[in-house]
């Protein structure tokens, strides 16, 4: 078993800490697995697949000075205040290994359920209290490691999160819920005893890592290189806001088991000349591959059938089988 690193992030700059967890996952030894807590000030962090206008009150988030950046994972958007504590797993992942959430959610579980909280895992990526939210998570897979983060709702301010996020309404009626507030709720008063959020900063690590662990300290090197990955991607419109061009075609769909697929399709002569996927899914392989193989063909069920009889969509948008998206795009 790898040794575990511990590194307890300091920074509260969310393009900080997410071009942070990037620099952790593609260039630090892979020998080691890493956990990581941080928090973040006033933010949206939006899935990697979502339109981030469509995802924010952008009147309500410009007033209050929030940012808003775009992750590497899918999934939905998430905020985050000081009042929110971050967690991120970093590990091997084992060969054709696919989303697997409850690895990583169920020992968080497992840390509030000790700490006098009722907590379950529930659905694709939740972990409930009460039947309540309290965190959210999400998974990135790429090149034999897997990076698994999650938010924990401490004590954070529910009345900002609820105007700051814009819900989607096929979501909240799949749901059974009328509103963001109210399907979540804060850890801090489900405990057995009460604590900072720095208190359980400590007790979540400490239960996660009983086998012990190293604490890892960033370096003037490691925190220039971050910065440099942080000011190319992280820190710019493109990357958080950038989307596909107006006047496509949009495809939009809830799918049990999936979450919501939007297609955005320009056509010229005809033919698919782009494709974009974009929602609250995860994934797998990038979508951008599976976009790649349709471009081209005239927008009907055949042709679309054909060109994926060799490949799986549910390897690039995880619960989505070939006959659902070939429906989606041409319906």
């Amino acid at each position: 078993m790898n040794k575990t690193v511990y590194i307890e992030v300091a920074t509260t700059d969310p393009a900080f800490n997410l071009a942070l967890e990037e620099y952790v996952f593609e260039r630090m030894s892979r020998d080691r697995e890493y956990f990581l807590t941080w928090r973040n000030d006033n933010a949206i962090i939006v899935g990697r697949h979502q339109n981030t206008v469509a995802e924010i009150n952008e009147e309500f988030v410009q007033e209050k000075n929030i940012k808003v950046v775009r992750r590497l994972s899918g999934g939905g958007a998430v905020y985050h205040d000081l009042g929110n504590l971050n967690f991120t797993f970093i590990a091997d992942a084992r060969p054709g290994q696919k989303v697997d959430l409850r690895k990583f959610c169920q020992p968080i579980a497992d840390t509030l359920c000790a700490l006098g909280a009722n907590a379950t895992v529930d659905g694709r990526n939740d972990i409930l209290i009460d039947g309540r939210k309290v965190s959210g998570n999400a998974q990135y897979v790429r090149q034999g490691r897997v990076m698994h983060h999650g938010t924990i709702l401490f004590d954070s301010d529910m009345s900002v999160l609820g105007q700051a996020l814009r819900p989607d309404p096929a979501k909240a009626q799949a749901k059974g819920v009328k509103s963001v507030r109210s399907r979540v709720t804060n850890v801090r008063p489900c405990l057995r005893e009460d604590m900072t959020i720095e208190e359980f900063r400590n007790a979540l690590a400490c239960s996660l890592m009983t086998n012990g662990f190293e604490r890892y300290e960033l370096t003037a090197e490691d925190i220039a290189e971050i910065e440099k990955i942080r000011d190319g991607r992280y820190a710019t419109r493109e990357w958080n806001y950038g989307f596909c061009q107006p006047g496509a075609l949009v495809r939009k769909k809830r799918i049990e088991g999936c979450g919501t697929v939007e297609a955005h399709i320009t056509l010229k002569n005809d033919l698919i000349a782009a494709l974009e996927f974009r929602g609250d899914y995860f994934s797998t392989l990038p979508p951008e591959e599976l976009a790649e193989k349709l471009i081209g063909l005239p927008l009907v069920a055949p042709s679309l059938s054909c060109a994926l009889e060799n490949c799986r969509a549910e390897d690039y948008i995880t619960g989505l089988d070939n006959q659902e998206l070939v429906c989606l795009l041409c319906r």
